[in-house]
């Protein structure tokens, strides 16, 4: 079980999620748990982190610490009074490893992607601390482990590191053979290297956390515990009656969750995957709520799409030239410059002429993406790069649609009939989403329209 930031965000909180945990071991389940940091207290360190690199004047260390001080304190005293002096003085431990590196930072003025991440993490280090406190205080015996004890091992890529393989055998041993005695709370969001060195997984990456704990222990199942009832269908405050689906593929969830639905992590579905473990969403406020099942399988019913969905905060780059046609390793030399540059590219179009090729990056990347390109325009295939931040991509969802008929041309009328220009049309040979590029004004509208064209808010008919 993984429970959000927003799950663990006061005392009131942390006791919905002792009493959830309870019921459960209580009714003989064996329970890892994975905990974020307190709802708002990662973005407190990376804004503090940022500004004692840059400032000349005394940063707000000491009122940060304090801060942290206060809030994680306050909560301890609440959910487990009997633990308070001895957790409380771990707390404190932590609070002046954070103070130090901090200081560090300050005086060299620098802030490597190592100590980025160091300082991040100890939202977690927090948080775990006054949860398995709570779990005690509760009669639950529970000890807090941070990702380098609980076998989470990864690649050297600070600030989005990925798992290594290795991982399951480490946390079979040290997480696993805890759970018949006790209920262990992992730090989420945080691993190690090989070397022990703290790395983080990216943001939302307690549900990875999460995914990599489950699989490492061959879990029945991974819940992931957060602030709404499941996967919708999109966008509640964009779709007022937008609803749960109640079982939905791992392609489908991989396929929403990276175009912008933040239930799941789009990397959280992968190590389930790999030993076809289902994943379910919970909400931590409404436990009694069904949820959202995600399968190895599609369940079949009479939708062809399961939602629909966007993302916000992105540029399409269109690349042009006539002598890019028929002319071998343009597209690699593209691809390899902007690889060089840590460009991520999100969705990719190329007309068959092979003169124009369309991109679409984060907003973040778009500046190393252009400059990228430029070297590539030096070469003298490519003619023109042009560029538009005032756009959005939105995806269509659904292993229903594979082999259906049709779909396209639902799709694409209905947006006619709204008046919705498309910029740029991507779908991969799986056919379980169409992707495409509009408008930036006519993101929601859009959304709407199909969301009525495929009748999602309806009930699903099995």
């Amino acid at each position: 079980m993984k429970f959000g930031g927003t799950s663990v965000g006061d005392e009131n909180c942390i006791g919905r999620v002792v009493s959830i945990i309870s019921h459960y071991r209580s009714s003989g389940c064996e329970l890892a748990v994975v905990v974020s940091a307190m709802s708002g207290v990662t973005d407190q360190l990376i804004a503090i982190a940022e500004e004692v690199e840059k400032s000349t004047d005394k940063p707000p260390i000491e009122a940060t610490i304090q801060s942290l001080r206060t809030r994680h304190t306050k909560v301890l005293k609440g959910v487990a009074p009997d633990e308070y002096e001895a957790v409380s003085s771990d707390i404190e431990n932590r609070l002046d490893n954070l103070k130090n590196i901090l200081t560090a930072v300050h005086n060299l003025r620098e802030l490597t992607p190592r100590s980025k991440d160091y300082i991040i993490s100890f939202g977690e280090r927090l948080s775990a601390l006054i949860v398995s406190a709570a779990l005690r205080q509760n009669g639950i015996d529970s000890m807090p482990l941070n990702g380098c004890e609980a076998g989470i091992i990864t690649n050297e890529r600070h600030g989005c590191a990925n798992v290594l393989p290795e991982s399951d055998a480490r946390i079979k041993s040290r997480v696993g053979a805890l759970l018949q005695d006790m209920v262990p709370v992992v730090m989420g969001y945080m691993g190690c290297t090989k070397d022990g060195i703290v790395t983080t997984l990216g943001r939302s990456g307690s549900d990875y956390s999460a995914a990599v704990v489950g699989s490492g222990i061959d879990a029945d199942e991974i819940w992931i515990w957060t602030d709404v009832d499941g996967v919708m269908t999109a966008n509640p405050r964009i779709i007022p009656d937008a609803r749960v689906i109640s079982d939905i593929s791992y392609h489908e969830a991989m396929e929403l969750s990276y175009f912008g639905a933040e239930v799941l992590h789009p990397r959280s579905i992968e190590p389930a995957m790999q030993k076809g473990i289902p994943v379910r969403v919970k909400n931590t406020f409404n436990p009694s709520a069904g949820g959202s099942c995600v399968l190895a399988y599609e369940k079949k019913d009479d939708r062809v799409v399961k939602g629909i969905t966007y993302i916000e905060k992105v540029s399409i780059i269109n690349i042009t030239g006539a002598m890019m046609v028929g002319r071998p390793g343009v597209a690699k030399a593209i691809f390899t410059e902007l690889a060089d540059r840590n460009v991520n590219v999100m969705m990719i179009s190329q007309g068959s002429s092979e003169a124009n090729i369309s991109l679409i990056v984060d907003d973040e990347h778009l500046d190393s993406a252009i400059a990228a390109l430029s070297k590539v325009q030096q070469g003298g295939y490519v003619r023109e790069v042009t560029y538009d931040r005032d756009v959005v991509a939105v995806a269509v969802v659904g292993t229903g649609m594979a082999g259906t008929p049709g779909i396209s041309g639902r799709i694409f009328t209905a947006l006619g009939k709204a008046g919705v220009n498309l910029m740029m049309i991507s779908q991969g040979s799986s056919e379980v989403n169409i992707s495409f590029v509009i408008a930036a004004e006519d993101g929601k509208k859009a959304v709407a329209v199909l969301h009525d064209e495929f009748e999602l808010s309806k009930e699903e008919s099995i």
